[in-house]
């Protein structure tokens, strides 16, 4: 009798740690994956949208998104903390140096075009600016509007900080790496960039064509305005490619997502929210 009974217990323990197994199974299979998405505050309205029509389509899975800054996307990637990074500029060297250094290899992959809008007051009447006198302007050679043909009023000049990718391609395309005016006010975000333009009659800003709103004014550079036509055509000086970047063994999560935002639907998304598709 007693073999019987520690026969039924034995068999009793090992159905419970059988049925444990499963129920974790269904769990893990119930539950499609956490995505953590971080880095670029340009490209921040598109995944932001990704992951909401994403989300509902597939309840399963969890993404977060955050911004921060390019670099601080592509440096939480190589960390281990994101698995995905925004990045409005490509990767620097020294970005794919600490990669090979940790043995990762790191996907690029572009989701969509855009142009970096330079947004005044819309008191102001300045309707455009050469590109030498938007660099004469930032990097402090021109100080007042009444210098470029506008009112006699101090130039409030507005700035992305040095974690952008926004700053790393106004600085290459505008600033040709001469240093910024010493008064720069220094934001860390688009939406940040756009207030503080909104706030100063005097004030100057360069944001995301998805940040233009009625309460700033865009202006013409080298006489050509910031629009899609004129972007994609090459002719807007101040445009860049939108990416993210993740490793090539990411998990099939951030793969699913990624993929989602190259799909006819994603695209859509990118130009509902006012950037330029790939297709």
């Amino acid at each position: 009798m007693r073999r019987i009974t520690t026969l039924l217990t034995l068999m009793l323990m090992v159905a419970m740690v059988f049925n444990i197994g499963c129920k974790k199974k269904e769990e893990g299979e119930e539950k499609g994956g956490e995505v953590t998405i971080t880095g670029s505050t340009t490209i921040l309205p598109i995944m932001q949208r990704i992951a909401e029509v994403y989300m509902e389509k597939h309840p399963e899975y969890e993404i977060s998104v955050s911004g921060g800054g390019s670099g601080v996307g592509i440096t939480a990637l190589l960390d281990g903390t994101a698995d995905i990074a925004m990045a409005s500029r490509t990767m620097k060297d020294k970005e794919w140096a600490t990669a090979k250094e940790k043995q990762l290899d790191i996907k690029e992959v572009e989701i969509a075009r855009d142009g970096i809008a330079v947004v005044l007051h819309p008191t102001n009447p300045v309707s455009g600016l050469t590109l030498e006198q938007l660099r004469d302007i930032y990097i402090g050679k021109t100080k007042n509007w009444k210098e470029v043909g506008g009112p006699d009023l101090d130039i409030v000049v507005v700035s992305r900080d040095s974690a952008s990718g926004t700053f790393e391609v106004f600085n290459k395309k505008v600033l040709k790496d001469e240093k910024l005016r010493v008064d720069a006010l220094m934001q860390a975000s688009n939406a940040a960039v756009r207030s503080s333009v909104e706030g100063s009659e005097g004030a100057i800003g360069y944001i995301g064509l998805g940040y233009i709103t009625g309460d700033v004014k865009p202006i013409k550079i080298d006489g050509v305005e910031p629009t899609e036509k004129l972007i994609l055509s090459g002719e807007y000086p101040i445009a860049r490619s939108l990416y993210l970047y993740l490793k090539s063994d990411a998990i099939k999560a951030a793969n699913d997502v990624v993929d989602f935002v190259l799909s006819n639907e994603g695209q859509k998304i990118v130009r509902e929210v006012g950037y330029i598709p790939l297709k």
